[in-house]
């Protein structure tokens, strides 16, 4: 497989064209981003972590029915995707209660809500990605259809059950993620993107311990430290 020309860079990877028109290559970047990229850093070894994280969280995923856009890992850094057309929607998932939510609603932080909620995100960088509803998706043109927004819901919320209990079998929380969907060369609706520490909120179900990129937003302590972590409990 040739990598070939760079077709895009985001905060965390870039993506290049291959040979192949229906497959990419995804690079993940020691970058470090928080607080709408106001906050930057880097830690060497990050980009690795992340990337063998998602390759065993997507491999997981896929097992149990979920479609992704995930082919394999191509080496430390590096994965072979299938190209898809993102839809620019960031689907959270939340369990506990942190965060913007707390923020915003003022539910104490750390509280297990009663359900897991999902929301929508428009990921729009000038406009600072602001959460939006179902109305505001089909008016911006994000989703094709009500039914399109559906299964972006159905799948975020299949996805929460599978790793919610995979990790509280490994005694992390699942306190909430983001997972971003494209559609593939038939159309397809396929989870796209990565699911690691930089977009899923871990907490050690004892302790309390933040195992994920608030490390680096509130600086807890060693990035690489608490992503290793994540990825040895994924291992056991």
């Amino acid at each position: 497989m040739e990598k070939k020309e760079l077709l895009y860079e985001g905060k965390a990877k870039r993506i290049y064209a291959t040979d192949d028109e229906n497959l990419y290559i995804a690079e993940f970047k020691d970058d470090l981003t928080a607080f709408d990229a106001q906050k930057k850093g880097s830690e060497a070894g990050k980009g690795a972590l992340n990337c063998q994280i998602s390759s065993l969280l997507f491999e997981l995923l896929e097992e149990n029915g979920i479609p992704t856009h995930y082919v394999k890992r191509l080496n430390e850094n590096e994965m072979l995707i299938k190209r898809a057309e993102m839809i620019p929607i960031e689907v959270v998932v939340r369990n506990i209660a942190t965060g913007s939510l707390t923020r915003r609603l003022g539910i104490p932080d750390g509280k297990v809500l009663p359900f897991s909620l999902v929301e929508f995100y428009y990921k729009n960088d000038e406009l600072h990605d602001p959460i939006i509803n179902d109305e505001h998706a089909l008016i911006l043109d994000l989703a094709r259809s009500e039914s399109e927004l559906e299964e972006l819901k159905r799948l975020g919320r299949e996805i929460n059950v599978i790793l919610k209990s995979f990790f509280d079998k490994r005694e992390l929380n699942l306190v909430d993620f983001k997972v971003e969907f494209g559609r593939d060369k038939d159309g397809n609706i396929i989870l796209g993107d990565e699911i690691s520490p930089d977009s899923c909120k871990f907490w050690d179900k004892k302790t309390g311990e933040k195992l994920d990129k608030d490390v680096f937003r509130q600086d807890l302590g060693n990035v690489k430290v608490a992503y290793e972590e994540v990825l040895r409990r994924i291992l056991k």
